[in-house]
This record gives structure tokens, C-alpha cells and sequence, in this order.
């Protein structure tokens, strides 16, 4: 008799933001006359840059011609991608890191839910709570979480690390020592940031009790101060003990497109082993590489020209973000995140639960935000909101949580 993978049964209910859109969809259908405002999922709004869109062009002209058609790409992605990641992330930077250590993928999502597979189930894993589901939901599947406790909203094996506001949002060093810790800086969901004394203990951590850290880096682009880091491996040490997940979906708008890379250094070992080994056996087997025309397009995003190109556009998404902290503040809501990072993480007015707060907005603002609930039990009376929105419904949005 067949059997199915039980770990899936562990899962509670569905992927947050299925739960959310599907919340959103029914009352849409009972009230087709209301607009709905969507500053819950954090997806781009504005159009690829102009020079992404000419070199896309031009590689798929290419194509169409016998003398320059590519079919499958590298295993670990076209040669031209890799080199232009190394020299203008990390190395010019001052990171060590070579183009041979960088994989292309079809994003961070992708990376952050498959690099488990490279580890033993019974590695322990360390998350911060609030957490991006993925981290969880794919050791979940893979069978290293435990069971879920329903009346701690936690996994019994998962070592979570509070990240509250008396914290900054940001972890601290965990009593038991954990195998494997994701860290994401700046943050998704709060926003908040490490700066770069704080990230070196944590690979100082790690080097000491022979963990590894899976960084996911995917809105450092986003980070406006100084002193933050926008690498792991601008920390000492780092080489030997983390990996680094990227994405362009924020960075350039691609997530229409997909496209983004995951770090392994060839001198980070585990068990014996090198990871880099276990990642590139890894990602040839199931991976058969990004298109030739999206990576040619990952490219033109570290040209002048597209460099300039992208960065207005981060800075008008950064002005959302400013719109909506300074109105929300306005109305008398405590308000953090917006500064480094595309997301304001806001607490919810009295004792509301995220949920509810998620209904009143929906029902009586028409505005469609993320229950902090929804990333771990420290989330709870909290609320995310994106700045990737409209410009006009933005603004839009926030004067109607005003007059609530």
C-alpha cells in the first residue's frame, strides 16, 4: 500500500499567504462594490527598469538565431552572472568570495526551502520568531521539526529565538547550541537590521560550536544606514561557517522573472564534507538552471546604467515606506521597520490580535495587510505592511487606518 510523506501532516492549515488570499478572495465575493487595497504580500509593483528591458530583448533575439540559441544552461549558472555577482557584491565589498562559489537559481524561496536538503534530519534548527514560513515549513517537511504544539503555536524540536521589541527584533546567542541558523537581515517581517559588530558574534557563535548559518540576504539592497552589513561574509570568519542566499525579486523587481543565487565558500565544511560538494551534486540533479535570457537580464542589473535605474526604484519604494510609518505614527500606532528594509512592522492598537486587526482593516478599510501571528507566536499582536504598493493607493490605504 502506497503511503504519503506524514511530515506534511504536521503542517498547520495552509502557507500563510494562501490563508490570507483566500480570506481576501471570499470577501470580495460578498462585497463586489468595495476596493480593495493590497499592502499585505510583498510583491513589486513597479515595471522592470528600462535598460533590464532592453538587454531582455536582445537576449531573446539572440535566441532566434542559430549562431547565438543557448539551451541548458551551467549547472551552476552562466559564467558572465557569476563573475558580475563576484566582483560587484562581494569583492568590491571587501568579501572573498569567487565566482565558482556562487549557484544561480530561480530565487531566494527556492534556495532558503531546498539548501535542507543537504543535512541530516536530525540537525537541530534554530529560526527567529517571528520567521519567514519557509524556514520552518521545509524542515517540517523534511522531518526535523517534531510535532506541532498547538497551544505554543511551536514545533517541539525547533529552537526558536525570540526577536521582540525590547531586542530591537533582533535574536540573542541561544542557550542550546543549535546545527543550523537562519538568520535573514534586514528582516522579513520586522524589518529590523544587524549591525555589523552584532553579526560578527553570531559567526563567532557559530565558528565556536560548529554550526552554520543560512543567511538570507534578500533585501540588503534595501539598506540605506551605515554600519549594516550587506554580506555575512563582510564578517571575519564567515567563510568557514555560513552560507548566503540572494534574490534579485526585490533588488530589481523579478518576481515575474526569477532569478537569484545561493553562496556556498568551498572551504565551509560539515561532518567532513565539503557543502559545496553536496550543493552543486544537488543542483545539477534537480535543477536544470535559470533561463538564458533571465540571466542575461541578472546582469544588466549591476550595469551603470541599470544600477542607477534600480536604485530609483528602491527609492521610491523606501518613500512608501516613509509614507506609511509617518502617517501610521501620526495616528498614534508604534511603528518600526521602513528604514533598511521594505516592511513596517506595526503593533496592533490594545489587546487585538493580529487576526483581528487583519479583519478589521479588511472589512472596515478595505486594506489587506500580514498578521504577525502568521510568522510565530512572538508575532502576535503585530502587523506587517509592504511599501511595494501603488504610490496613490498607498496613500490611499493609510488615510483610511486613520479614519478607522
Amino acid at each position: 500500500m502506497i503511503k504519503i510523506n506524514q511530515n506534511y501532516q504536521k503542517l498547520p492549515g495552509s502557507y500563510l499567504f494562501s490563508t490570507i488570499a483566500r480570506k481576501v478572495r471570499e470577501y470580495e465575493m460578498a462585497h463586489p462594490d468595495k476596493i480593495i487595497i493590497r499592502l499585505g504580500i510583498g510583491d513589486v509593483t513597479i515595471p522592470i527598469a528600462p535598460e533590464i528591458i532592453r538587454v531582455l530583448h536582445q537576449a531573446v533575439d539572440e535566441m532566434g538565431k542559430a549562431e547565438t540559441f543557448k539551451g541548458y544552461a551551467p549547472d551552476l549558472g552562466y559564467s558572465f552572472l557569476r563573475k558580475t555577482i563576484s566582483e560587484k557584491d562581494f569583492q568590491e565589498r571587501g568579501c572573498r568570495i569567487d565566482a565558482d562559489e556562487i549557484f544561480i537559481s530561480d530565487g531566494a524561496k527556492c534556495d532558503c526551502g531546498n539548501i535542507q536538503e543537504i543535512f541530516s534530519t536530525d540537525c537541530r534548527v534554530a529560526v527567529c520568531d517571528p520567521v519567514y514560513p519557509v524556514y520552518v515549513d521545509s524542515n517540517v517537511m523534511a522531518g526535523r521539526t517534531g510535532d506541532y504544539d498547538m497551544s505554543l503555536g511551536r514545533f517541539r524540536d525547533v529552537i526558536y529565538m525570540p526577536c521582540t521589541g525590547e531586542t530591537g527584533f533582533v535574536p540573542q546567542l541561544p542557550e542550546e547550541v543549535p546545527d543550523l541558523i537562519y538568520l535573514c537581515f534586514p528582516n522579513n517581517p520586522t524589518g529590523a537590521v544587524m549591525k555589523k559588530s552584532q553579526l560578527q558574534e553570531w559567526v563567532d557563535y557559530a565558528n565556536e560550536k560548529g554550526s552554520v548559518i543560512l543567511y538570507d540576504a534578500a533585501y540588503e539592497a534595501y539598506i540605506s544606514e551605515e554600519d549594516i552589513p550587506h554580506s555575512i561574509y563582510e564578517c571575519s570568519g564567515a567563510r568557514t561557517c555560513a552560507i548566503e542566499i540572494r534574490s534579485f525579486s526585490k533588488t530589481a523587481g523579478f518576481t515575474g522573472l526569477r532569478l537569484g543565487f545561493t553562496v556556498i565558500p568551498k572551504n565551509l565544511t560539515a561532518d567532513g564534507v565539503r557543502l559545496w560538494d553536496l550543493w552543486a551534486r544537488r543542483h545539477g540533479t534537480k535543477y536544470n538552471g535559470a533561463p538564458y535570457i533571465i540571466q542575461r537580464a541578472g546582469e544588466a542589473v549591476y550595469t551603470p546604467e541599470g544600477r542607477r535605474q534600480i536604485e530609483e526604484q528602491i527609492s521610491w519604494y523606501m518613500e512608501n515606506a516613509r509614507i506609511i510609518s509617518d502617517g501610521l505614527r501620526s495616528a498614534g500606532y508604534e511603528v518600526s521597520g521602513g528604514i533598511n528594509a521594505p516592511y513596517i512592522w506595526l503593533k496592533t492598537p490594545g489587546s487585538m490580535t493580529s487576526w483581528e486587526f487583519f479583519d478589521l482593516l479588511l472589512e472596515e478599510a478595505n486594506v489587506v495587510g500580514t498578521p504577525g501571528s502568521g510568522f510565530g507566536p512572538e508575532g502576535e499582536g503585530y502587523f506587517r505592511l509592504t511599501a511595494f504598493g501603488n504610490r496613490e493607493k498607498t496613500i490611499e490605504a493609510i488615510r483610511r487606518i486613520r479614519d478607522l
